[in-house]
């Protein structure tokens, strides 16, 4: 028998995920719902030692008539009896500081006949303002069970756990009184639906084109017998009426004394709110975020650079000499040596973005950002896909979803992979640690962190740019109306925001780590073997380095590294670098670069841990250190300067800056595109501009 199937519904910044989060911890099940690509989170949830439900959170929406694909996703589930994720019980999660609209969505529920519980969350912020609600009255009222909560303090999951063991009957009350006029077609709809439901065929009547159960034909001729010619106008009224009555409910169980909580967050908002200090106070706190990325997270870093050192040396003191040993320590050792080191920073990344976003400051940004972005032809909206971006390009394009306009969608989605995702970070750390020096800038800035948070803004900044050629190209004029919710100002959950960084960290090391093994196992073949012919003559040529050792230790470090380099250049890797070697060669990068960057289309963090893997072949080590100063030891054959000069340093980060980011990008914007022709615009424009910007770079510093 299948587990009770219980469904989180709620407004967006009600709590909902994070009472998912917190009853379920790290059991969750993340995917996609069956046949879209709105992420599902599912767990199972111990009640007591016999019982268990499986707990789904849905995605946040308003009402049952959704805006979006991520709501239309949590309407269908709610609407359609055989869909596999309809629930047996609707949890309702209600912000208590906005009741009145968290119980327009519970309202709507209710009426579909669906058992329900309506979750009164943040209760505490309002008895911090003095304020009280009845709990008894609004249960008696709704006619359903109403739990009060506090998800930040815990407080309420007991008898939230209690309640999810009882039989919940659905509510007898009804609160919307649909015309008697409609109720002929509502009869005729009902059997296709599979319900008794009134409120169910209404939605249906109304918006026929969102239930796969009614012909488009059937669904047009009910209209057109009931003389109905704007649906959306009896929507707008449904909602007047739901919020006229709710108002009287909120007024009857709602007891209102003065809001110190509000009262403090229209304070705050006077500031970071503000036409200029808003502005200036956010490209503060960014700047404060990348210091952190380079300062804080050095210590973890050097920890796991040392570690992975010891454990290659340890390796080959203790395997034999085989071709097996040097696999692991030199090939895939190197290549995840290179990734984890940069987990640190991720971790710091997405710890300050759950910050933002719990605290509820990111809807500030959101709201600021909005007056920059619609002369570009996006909006507030588009805000939170290119923020997001700077964590990963991927689910931000997915976001994308929450615009309305088609043309300002896909501006979105073709400007969001300029904006560097968390996955560049490791090559930028290790790019402009070649350049820039680690030191301190008025005794508080790392030179470092600032010009890591240029490139961010250089990639913003591109953004924008690209945004106002794109709306000029599909002669956009028109960008979409923006309205947010500001919430008041709370204090984050800490267990939401570690729960966020061990998923998001874990995802990168996961993801990342299955690419960069199957890479690291390939370039180890293809830096290791070449020809038979030419191999064996470079063989033969340092036989007596190999076999003798020499006095003079400087003498035969210095002929080993020559053998190295010698058997690298002629290599199989070393064949396929040269061959696109002089269509990069203007750029300042030679056949080794040319490699990593071939690698780096599967995943841009790739970039180092290929760096790490041909450089360490047939050395011992994969450490950030020792990857450094190969790079700076490293010599033109042709002119005997160093490769990684600061001129091909910054013309490589800038080549990053703005390439495409990876081919899971390409294909999720094929996806959400319906079709190639966007993806190849995209993957086009972004190569044509990285390569120019980096020519352009490369030849004025050279």
């Amino acid at each position: 028998m299948d587990k009770k199937k219980i469904a989180l519904i709620g407004n967006p910044n009600s709590g909902k995920t994070s009472l998912f989060n917190i009853l379920t911890g790290l059991n969750q099940k993340v995917g996609n719902f069956p046949g879209v690509t709105v992420e599902r989170k599912a767990a199972t949830l111990s009640l007591d030692k016999k019982t268990s439900v499986t707990l789904i959170d849905l995605p946040g929406t308003n009402s049952l008539y959704p805006s979006s694909e991520d709501e239309a996703v949590a309407c269908d589930i709610l609407r359609d009896v055989h869909h596999p994720d309809h629930p047996d019980l609707s949890l309702v999660i209600v912000d208590a500081t906005q009741l009145k609209r968290g119980l327009l969505l519970a309202s709507q529920i209710i009426d579909l006949g669906l058992p329900v519980v309506v979750v009164l969350n943040m209760i505490d912020l309002v008895e911090k303002a003095g304020n009280s609600i009845s709990i008894a009255k609004l249960s008696q009222t709704l006619g359903v069970p109403v739990i009060q909560t506090s998800v930040l303090k815990k407080q309420g999951l007991t008898e939230l756990k209690s309640m999810l063991q009882q039989d919940i009957p659905p509510s007898p009350k009804r609160f919307l009184s649909i015309p008697p006029g409609f109720q002929p077609a509502l009869d005729q709809l009902k059997p296709l639906l599979q319900t008794e439901q009134d409120y169910l065929a209404y939605q249906a009547f109304l918006l026929p084109e969102q239930f796969s159960q009614i012909p488009a034909e059937v669904g047009r001729r009910l209209q057109q017998e009931a003389g109905l010619e704007e649906g959306k106008r009896l929507i707008s009224n449904e909602l007047l009426v739901r919020f006229d009555r709710l108002g009287s409910i909120e007024d009857a169980v709602t007891r209102k004394l003065s809001s110190p909580g509000l009262k403090l967050t229209n304070q705050l908002d006077k500031v970071l709110t503000h036409s200029i200090w808003g502005y200036v106070i956010f490209v503060g706190l960014l700047f404060l975020i990348f210091q952190a990325l380079f300062s804080w997270a050095s210590y973890p870093m050097d920890a796991i650079d040392a570690g992975f050192g010891a454990l290659n040396g340890w390796l080959e003191q203790v395997l034999p000499e085989h071709w097996t040993t040097d696999l692991l320590t030199n090939g895939i050792l190197a290549g995840l040596g290179g990734i984890v080191i940069f987990v640190p920073q991720i971790a710091f990344l997405f710890f300050f973005i759950s910050l933002l976003e719990e605290s509820g400051y990111m809807s500030r940004v959101v709201f600021l950002m909005d007056r920059i972005m619609r002369p570009f032809g996006l909006s507030g909206k588009s805000v939170i896909p290119l923020i997001g971006g700077m964590a990963c390009a991927i689910p931000s394009i997915m976001m994308s979803r929450n615009i309305s306009s088609k043309q300002e969608r896909l501006i979105t989605i073709l400007v969001t992979p300029l904006m560097s995702c968390s996955a560049r970070i490791p090559v930028y750390v290790l790019l402009i640690a070649l350049f820039v020096p680690d030191y301190s800038v008025l005794g508080i800035f790392n030179l470092q962190g600032v010009v890591m948070m240029g490139f961010y803004l250089l990639g913003f900044v591109a953004a924008l740019v690209f945004a106002l050629l794109f709306k000029y190209i599909l002669k956009y004029r028109n960008p979409s109306v923006f309205v947010t919710e500001l919430p008041i100002y709370r204090k984050p959950r800490w267990e939401s925001v570690g729960l966020m960084i061990y998923q998001k960290s874990r995802t990168f090391v996961v993801e990342a780590g299955k690419v960069i093994l199957l890479i690291s196992i390939v370039l180890w073949f293809l830096a290791s073997y070449g020809p038979s012919s030419r191999m064996q003559q470079i063989e033969e040529k340092y036989a007596q380095v190999l076999e003798t050792p020499f006095s003079d230790e400087a003498l035969q470090d210095s002929l080993m590294q020559a053998y190295e380099a010698e058997k690298l250049q002629n290599s199989y890797a070393g064949h396929v670098g040269k061959f696109i070697e002089p269509a990069i060669r203007p750029l300042g990068f030679d056949w080794k670069i040319g490699i990593s960057l071939l690698t780096s289309f599967a995943a841009r963090e790739v970039f180092v841990g290929t760096m790490a893997t041909i450089y360490s072949v047939g050395e011992g080590e994969a450490n950030m250190d020792s990857l450094l100063e190969r790079l700076r030891e490293e010599r033109d054959p042709r002119t005997g300067k160093p490769v990684y000069g600061t001129a091909t340093a910054i013309s490589l980060l800038v080549f990053f800056a703005f390439a495409m980011q990876c081919m899971s990008t390409l294909a999720v914007t094929w996806r959400e595109t319906g079709g190639w022709k966007w993806p190849l615009v995209m993957v086009g424009y972004l190569t044509a501009l990285a390569y120019l910007a980096s020519l352009v770079v490369y030849q004025v510093l050279v």
